[in-house]
This record gives C-alpha cells, sequence and structure tokens, in this order.
C-alpha cells in the first residue's frame, strides 16, 4: 500500500493541479472545445482502458484456449457489467451532483455525497459476490453456460467475483475524480492497471501455463492497483475533502445521487439483460442451425467486446463532458451548454461513421484479432454476423450520448427511459425475429432497434434543445 502510494504521489499528483490554479469559475469562462478536449480525452482514454480488462482476456485466451474459452468469458460477462452499472450508479450520479452543484455554488455537503457513493459502491459489490459465489454453476447455466464451456466460466468466475468490492469502488472513485477536476489522473489509473493486465495475461497464460485462470489472476491484480492509485487521491482532491464523517449514510444525500446515477444503471443492466436474453436465444436457435451452439455464442461474445469499445468512445465524450455541462447549466450559462451539445454531438457523430466504416470493409480483420479464424464456418458465421449487428451503431452512439447529456443536467426522469429504450427494443426484436430468421435474426434485431430508438431520440432532445434557446430556468430536480 504505501509502495502504491509513493509511486502515485510521485508521478500522478502533479496532475491534480491542472485545474485548482485556474480560477473558480474556470468552466464557466474557458473556451468549450478546449474544456471537452482536455476533460472528454482522458474520459475516453480511460473507458476504452477499462475495456481492456475484458477484452485483452478475450484476445489472450482466444488465441490461447480457443473460442470455448471465449465463449466462458462471455458467460461472466453479464454478472462483472452488473458490478460495473452499480459502481456507475454510484459514482456518476455523485459526479453529476458533484459538477451541479459547483456550478450553484452549494459546496457544504459535497464530501458527504461523495464518501456515501463510495461507501454504496462497495457494499454493493460484496452483495454481487455473495450472490455469485452462493448461487454457484446454477447462475452460470442460467445465463447461457453450455456443457462444453461451464468449467472454464467457473474456473475464470471464481477469480473474478472476488475483487468485485474494491474493483466497483475504484470506478466509482474514477467518475468522482474526473469531475474533480483530474480526468488524468483517473486515466493514469486505469492505464497502469491496464498494463499490468496486458503484461500478466501472456506470462500467466502461456509461460505458467495456467490458463483461463491465468488470465482472471493478472486481471484482478491490475484492478488492484489501479483502486490504490484512485484512493490515493482521496487525500489530495481539490473540490472536498473526505474524513472518516463523510462515510456515515445518510439516504437524504445519497437520494439525489442515485436519482442522477440511474440512467448509467439502467444502460449497464440493459447490456446485461441483453447479454443474458441473447445467450439463452443464441444456444437455443444454435442447436436448431449448422452451427450449434458454442459458434453462434463465441461469435456474439467478439461482436460485443467491439460494441463496447465503440460504446465507450461515445460515453467517453459524454461523460467527459458532464462536469463542463453541469457547472454551466447550475450556473444558467444555458448558451455553453448548448455549445457542448453541438459538440458532443459531432464528435460521437465522426467516431460513429468512421467505425461503421471499418466494421462494414474489414470485418474479418476484428474477428482474427480474437483467434479461432482457422475454422471457416466459425469466421463466416462471425464476420456476416458482425457486419449486420453493427451495421447502425451510429444511432446507437448518439441515443447514448444524448441520455448521458440528459444525465448531466439533472434531467433524470428524462435520461434513465431514454437510456434504455434502445435496450428494451433489442430485446423484443430478438425474441421476435428469429422465429422467421433463425439464429441470424437475433443480429438482425439490433440495427432495426436502432432506428427507432433514434426517432424517439431526436423528438426528445429537440425539446430539450427549445427549452435551453428560451433560456428555460427549470429548477435543478433531480429526482
Amino acid at each position: 500500500m504505501f509502495a502504491a502510494h509513493a509511486f502515485a504521489c510521485a508521478v500522478f499528483l502533479p496532475q491534480i493541479k491542472e485545474v485548482s490554479m485556474e480560477k473558480s469559475n474556470y468552466l464557466g469562462t474557458e473556451k468549450v472545445g478546449k474544456l471537452l478536449r482536455q476533460f472528454a480525452i482522458p474520459c475516453i482514454c480511460s473507458l476504452i482502458i477499462s475495456c481492456l480488462y475484458n477484452i485483452v482476456d478475450q484476445i489472450f485466451v482466444g488465441n490461447g484456449v480457443g473460442y470455448l474459452g471465449n465463449a466462458a468469458t462471455g458467460v461472466i460477462f453479464p454478472i462483472t457489467v452488473v458490478g460495473w452499472g452499480l459502481s456507475l450508479f454510484f459514482g456518476d450520479g455523485a459526479a453529476a451532483a458533484l459538477s451541479v452543484s459547483l456550478g450553484r455554488g452549494e459546496t457544504e455537503n459535497i464530501h458527504r455525497s461523495v464518501g456515501n457513493a463510495i461507501l454504496g459502491s462497495f457494499l454493493s459489490g460484496v452483495v454481487v459476490i455473495a450472490v455469485a459465489y452462493l448461487w454457484g454453476d446454477g447462475l452460470l447455466r442460467l445465463i447461457g453456460a453450455t456443457d462444453a464451456n461451464l468449467q472454464m466460466a467457473h474456473d475464470y468466475g471464481v477469480i473474478i467475483f472476488a475483487m468485485m468490492p474494491l474493483a466497483m469502488t475504484q470506478n466509482t472513485l474514477a467518475s468522482i475524480i474526473r469531475a474533480d477536476g483530474s480526468p488524468k489522473y483517473a486515466m493514469a489509473a486505469m492505464l497502469t492497471g491496464a498494463i499490468i493486465n496486458i503484461i500478466g495475461d501472456p506470462i500467466a497464460i502461456f509461460v505458467l501455463d495456467m490458463g483461463i485462470q491465468g488470465a482472471a489472476w493478472a486481471t484482478i491484480l491490475g484492478q488492484f492497483v489501479s483502486f490504490l492509485i484512485c484512493a490515493v487521491y482521496l487525500g489530495h482532491s481539490k473540490t472536498f475533502r473526505v474524513k472518516i464523517s463523510s462515510f456515515k449514510p445518510s439516504l437524504a444525500l445519497l437520494k439525489p445521487v442515485m436519482a442522477l446515477g440511474t440512467s448509467s444503471l439502467l444502460t449497464q443492466l440493459s447490456i446485461v439483460t441483453i447479454t443474458v436474453v441473447n445467450n439463452i436465444l443464441l444456444v437455443k436457435y444454435g442447436t436448431q442451425s449448422v452451427y450449434g451452439a458454442d459458434i453462434p455464442l463465441a461469435a456474439f461474445v467478439v461482436i460485443m467486446k467491439l460494441f463496447q469499445i465503440v460504446l465507450n468512445i461515445a460515453i467517453g465524450i459524454a461523460a467527459g463532458a458532464q462536469p463542463i455541462v453541469g457547472y454551466n447549466y447550475g450556473a444558467k450559462n444555458y448558451d455553453r451548454v448548448q455549445k457542448l451539445l453541438k459538440l458532443i454531438i459531432k464528435w460521437t457523430v465522426i467516431v460513429g461513421l468512421i467505425c461503421t466504416i471499418l466494421f462494414e470493409v474489414i470485418p474479418g480483420m476484428f474477428i482474427r484479432m480474437f483467434g479461432s479464424a482457422d475454422d471457416p464456418i466459425y469466421f463466416d458465421f462471425a464476420v456476416q454476423c458482425l457486419r449486420i449487428y453493427l451495421s447502425l451503431i451510429l444511432f446507437t452512439c448518439v441515443q447514448k450520448v444524448c441520455a448521458i447529456f440528459l444525465q448531466s443536467i439533472g434531467k433524470a426522469k428524462a435520461a434513465a427511459p431514454l437510456s434504455i429504450l434502445r435496450d428494451v427494443l433489442l430485446i423484443v426484436f430478438s425474441c421476435l425475429i428469429p422465429i422467421a430468421l433463425g439464429v441470424t435474426g437475433i443480429f438482425w434485431a439490433a440495427p432495426i432497434a436502432d432506428v427507432l430508438a433514434i426517432l424517439v431520440t431526436a423528438a426528445v432532445m429537440v425539446r430539450v434543445w427549445k427549452e435551453l434557446a428560451h433560456g428555460n430556468k427549470v429548477p435543478f430536480a433531480p429526482a
């Protein structure tokens, strides 16, 4: 612990001063384009790095164990996403509340809101691992494990689950650190853990011959180091000071935090629901096809990793902008909020277009990254389904970004349903379309859901834009 503290102080803490030396109204006066670059780019990097934990495992496991190993890690994925969602429930909620409070000059209880968010995230992690361990293999079978991959899923999950409380707390801290004006610090903490994981995976899997368990050990080692670095930050934060009294439970302080974090939680839970439902459907319809159960399941896991990368870039843009948007909305600088919204959508569209072109033109390159490309049946199926599922990912990104924007300005009641709209539609169509089209119909559900969701989102955002244009001074009401 001492070594991690010394390392963090020497390398990362100088970056904490990056905003504290500026005027107190820095977020309300600096050019919005410059602010967005300063906050969004480190946030994007942080989220991409967090993806690397699972994706690096996927790549090394795929090449070292095979597609059954990928299928096994895919079985564990929904449980880790539940943990991720709960950490964002508290972290993003605290970050949004902190940003708006700073804009309004209401700073007295910030440290207690932060402390309660950290405590809530840690205790939620304890609950997650208790459920996972007590339920055991029955839970894994429920969410899509097959006889062929159950043992590997068990071996991988039992190690990953052990770090859940601290991994979730670290993720909550990262959101709070970004909102406190130190996005580079949060990024550096995530990067350190990811590097440890990237180095540890090939050593544990190939050199030490630990197989899928080696990938899990490398992952939790990286997560633990990231947690230590983020924990160090609490002693050097800029806009609040955490004390022992900060962790005294207070439902009154948690209510606005949880209300603003509901959108993030629902987004992650919807991913879990999609993954579980699709795992079950892929096994069901896969066994009725020439592909069997494990090939569609493994292909879906790879496609979801690519989907997660692109979506996290978009979410990073919006989440990085959250402190700036929240501050200016709280300070009633509505013209700056509008400028930020335009920039956020512009950046998201550019990212979505580039990724769509890549997925449609060279899908095979992405499938080969995850191994098992020497199996022609698996490869052809994965390429076809990647092109279908990610064809309208641009719409997905814009829709999710708009939901986060609404969360940033305290419109929790609008943000929450919008955040899960696309996913609810996706689940419905995933159940209906395969009846006629078989296993590939599960993948066609995505572009259909994307079209309907973006239409509804556009209608909501037009109304919000008009409110901002007219200087609508609706009081901040997170509940």
